[in-house]
């Protein structure tokens, strides 16, 4: 399973960069995790932000991880993991 951000460029959708900010990423994780600003209803991709954002010092991407975390399946959480390593990895 890949995460709509892996699969598809959406015109005008902010994507997450090297030097995004906790913050940064953590708006972006909020827009997939509501659908909302243009963005799909992709939880995969709002952990995996949620996850960079808590990592990057958002203490609102930790909380809202976990909270995210809740409402999905291990093979999802698992998903969200490995997108997080790869964007770190190739970021």
């Amino acid at each position: 399973m890949q995460t709509y951000m892996e699969t598809e460029a959406t015109p005008g959708m902010p994507l997450p960069t090297a030097d995004s900010t906790g913050d940064e990423l953590f708006r972006m994780g909020l827009l997939y995790s509501t659908g909302q600003g243009g963005a799909p209803l992709d939880y995969v991709s709002a952990h995996m932000l949620f996850n960079l954002a808590a990592m990057r010092g958002s203490e609102e991407g930790k909380i809202y991880r976990r909270e995210l975390s809740r409402e999905m399946d291990t093979v999802e959480v698992a998903e969200a993991q490995r997108a997080a390593r790869e964007w770190l990895a190739h970021g």
